[in-house]
């Protein structure tokens, strides 16, 4: 099954300060043999805080999770179970493929607990369609449906998709600072 595109709408200022669409297009889903059925959209994102009137153009926004004062706006699908290559997948290539679209992500991620990871962000997580359990660092688990949001504190988490149908969630991530211990 072929992916979606999603539509993106952008405003903007001109010269006058008036307010008016600078971009209207398709942004195409990030996917990966290595996660088949997955389909990653990053809709926006900046590394710095905003200041208005602002043209509306994109800003830098290199890694896949925000620097402090930055934000990221994502759409991403995951099939139910754990996605897994096909035989024969270039396992290199679609690594280095992956790190190119969407850097830093995989880094993220720690080795021997797959999807465990830590941001220094605030998430705004709405899932959208299926369901999607939250696991937290003590082995909690909780089952979001659709309609349900979550707040996401820059704790350590991963997502699974324990469900029978594809699960769409819509996040916003915030740049943040964190403590780090001596």
């Amino acid at each position: 099954m072929e992916p979606p595109t999603i539509r993106r709408v952008v405003t903007g200022h001109d010269a006058q300060g008036r307010s008016h669409v600078v971009d209207d297009r398709d942004v195409e889903p990030i996917t990966s043999e290595l996660m088949p059925g997955c389909a990653f959209f990053r809709l926006w994102g900046r590394d710095e805080r905003p200041v208005f009137p602002d043209d509306g153009a994109p800003r830098p926004a290199e890694a896949w999770y925000p620097p402090r004062n930055g934000s990221r706006f994502m759409i991403n699908t995951v099939p139910p179970g754990e996605p897994a290559p096909a035989p024969g997948v270039d396992t290199a290539a679609a690594l280095e493929e992956l790190e190119r679209r969407m850097p830093g992500a995989l880094a993220a991620n720690e080795p021997g607990t797959p999807g465990m990871h830590t941001t220094d962000s605030i998430d705004y997580v709405l899932v959208v369609s299926g369901e999607a359990t939250l696991e937290l660092d003590d082995g909690e688990q909780t089952v979001l449906r659709a309609g349900d949001v979550l707040v996401q504190n820059g704790t350590r988490h991963a997502w699974h998709n324990r469900g029978t149908e594809p699960c769409t969630i819509v996040g916003v991530a915030i740049g943040a600072d964190r403590i780090r211990e001596a």
